[in-house]
């Protein structure tokens, strides 16, 4: 039996990973959870939304499913998700973004992978005060993670029977950060020639992303575009509500929702549970528990397709009856 972190979060968290390990186990599937708390709810006690014992777990266990945790605002605590990125070298995020049954959207064709660098550019926070008017935010973008991360999507194509990878850049403008990042691809594309490759500035790519999704395959991009691009994308197939996301590096991956914690809702029942849900059938595709992942996927899809769903897809169903009728078609 595999014996894989979970860490429950807070807000609705503990709820739909309550959910998601119910659903997990009437699969058929047996995992021992060690269960590892974090966020707001530790601080009190343990004076970090991070200890050390969750990252120690994640290293020991290799595999962790992570429901949404809350950086407090204004407290000098630093982001949970960027500082497991960091701590764990997670280096890749993958965002599969795919149409639902039954939750309305402008597009009804989408199927679209998100691989977004995750360990610098921009999005690092390398920030200094140059004088009181003037503010300097460092993009730092280097050869070896620009050829790691394009490595990983055209390794994902390959075994995914994709089609085609296409970078995202603004190297017309930034000429050596952005020229960097888009040279390493080409560089690694020679490699695999089985794989079409097109080249995209981010611009365009947000017009036509909007315009007409479905011609779009893999999608690799650096760090900052990543992280605008992945939530546009989730915003063509329902929101974030409905949208998987993974941390994937050499060691460790860490597979979560996008969404936040949503404490409005805590404990009413209200929660929606179908993007961790998502991201667990990521999981077990990637422990290559691949019938298992299957089966809860389409448990879900015959769910939605039944017009069974939660308050933000427009439904009537509660947390716990939306688990429970899913669980019904397993």
């Amino acid at each position: 039996m595999r014996t894989i972190t979970l860490i429950n979060g807070d807000g609705i968290g503990p709820e739909i990973s309550e959910a998601v390990v119910k659903i997990i186990k009437a699969s058929g599937l047996n995992i021992n959870w060690e269960l590892q708390t974090a966020g707001t709810d530790v601080i009190e006690k343990e004076g970090t939304p991070l200890p050390k014992r969750v990252i120690e777990s994640i290293k020991k266990n290799k595999i962790a499913l992570k429901a949404p945790v809350t950086t407090p605002i204004g407290k000098g605590f630093r982001s949970v998700n960027v500082q497991l990125r960091k701590e764990l070298d997670l280096y890749a995020n993958l965002r599969p973004c795919k149409n639902l049954p039954n939750v309305k959207t402008r597009f009804d064709n989408v199927n679209i992978v998100v691989v977004r660098e995750n360990t610098e550019d921009l999005y690092a926070g390398i920030e200094r005060q140059a004088d009181e008017n003037t503010a300097e935010s460092i993009k730092i973008i280097t050869r070896a993670a620009s050829e790691r991360i394009s490595k990983f999507a055209f390794n994902y194509a390959v075994n995914n029977n994709r089609k085609e990878v296409c970078v995202v850049t603004k190297a017309n403008i930034m000429k050596l950060s952005d020229g960097l990042f888009l040279n390493s691809f080409r560089a690694v594309a020679q490699d695999y020639p089985q794989v079409k490759t097109r080249e995209i500035l981010v611009d365009n790519l947000c017009m036509q992303l909007v315009q007409n999704p479905a011609q779009f395959d893999v999608l690799v991009l650096p760090n900052l575009y990543g992280d605008i691009v992945s939530d546009l994308c989730a915003g063509l197939i329902g929101g974030l509500g409905v949208a998987r996301g993974a941390n994937i590096g050499e060691d460790c991956a860490v597979f979560e929702p996008v969404h936040g914690s949503a404490p409005d809702i805590k404990g009413q029942n209200k929660a929606n549970p179908s993007a961790l849900l998502l991201s667990a059938v990521e999981m077990l595709h990637y422990i290559n528990e691949h019938s298992y992942a299957n089966k809860i996927e389409n448990a879900l899809y015959k769910t939605l397709a039944q017009g069974f769903c939660t308050a933000d897809l427009g439904g009537t169903c509660g947390t716990k009856e939306f688990s429970d009728k899913i669980i019904e078609n397993l």
